[in-house]
């Protein structure tokens, strides 16, 4: 059998779908190697490989508010963010603790961005799981960033929405990229000062995923249809499930025919 690796990508509450993937996958009799994940990718990514079951991650998820994870920073311009990061921190040491890569049951990577030398940071071994998957889902200006060794890391999306490349670094040699995001849509919302900023990040984004996957290019891109659904809105998580289950089902038969040819 051939090494199976999942690279789940960056997209916020879109990125609920990789729950619905996993399920598929665990219905199918399907488990990956090893998995790599960037943003909320590495989010679900690291809990899976901590051996959280997909249905503890689903009650987790859907019992989620905004208010779990968001605190509003009282000093925007020094903590280099709209929320201080605490929160969430909180609650990804509640699931992973102080586990290090070593001790998660399946190996697992994830990508940060380093604000000082502009490069992707990568996480395979050593540090703690939730610190360093907190830097990969810390959205700029948004979350503040997270320091770790001599970086200051933020979302991993940022760079590589897809950690394809890692996973292959990683010995696998089938991947599976699922994409939350997928291609850019038109889009005819009113326009303020935040959105024409998540807007210009989105279309940057998508350019430059376009790019990468055609230098590296995945065993199998999967794309869950979930119509308009915003990524930074904390909602709608049942629709991100259901389209996440729904492509993984149409493809289980595919990604067990590459593992095994």
């Amino acid at each position: 059998m051939k090494k199976l690796a999942f690279a789940l990508g960056s997209g916020g509450s879109r990125g609920v779908a990789h729950i619905g993937f996993l399920q598929a996958m665990q219905e199918n009799g399907i488990k990956p190697d090893l998995i790599t994940g960037s943003s909320m990718g590495a989010v679900v990514g690291s809990c899976y490989a901590a051996g959280i079951s997909v249905e503890e991650m689903k009650e987790i998820v859907f019992e989620l508010k905004a208010l779990d994870i968001l605190d509003i920073s009282g000093n925007i311009l020094k903590n280099q963010a709209l929320f201080k990061s605490k929160k969430m921190r909180a609650k990804l040491g509640e699931h992973l603790g102080k586990k290090t890569f070593e001790e998660l049951q399946i190996p697992f990577g994830c990508v940060a961005v380093d604000l000082v030398t502009g490069k992707t940071a990568e996480f395979t071994e050593k540090h703690v799981v939730a610190d360093c998957v907190q830097a990969s889902s810390s959205i700029p200006g948004i979350f503040r960033p997270v320091k770790i060794d001599s970086m200051t890391l933020v979302d991993g999306g940022v760079r590589n929405r897809l950690p394809i490349k890692l996973a292959r670094k990683m010995g696998a040699d089938v991947v599976v990229a699922v994409d939350v995001l997928g291609e850019l849509r038109i889009s005819d919302k009113p326009l303020n000062l935040i959105t024409v900023v998540l807007r210009t990040v989105d279309i940057y984004d998508s350019q430059i995923t376009e790019m990468k996957l055609k230098k590296c290019k995945p065993d199998l891109l999967i794309r869950p249809d979930m119509g308009d659904m915003s990524q930074y809105k904390v909602k709608n998580f049942d629709i991100a499930f259901d389209a996440g289950y729904k492509v993984g089902l149409e493809n289980a038969d595919k990604i067990k025919e590459l593992t095994e040819n």
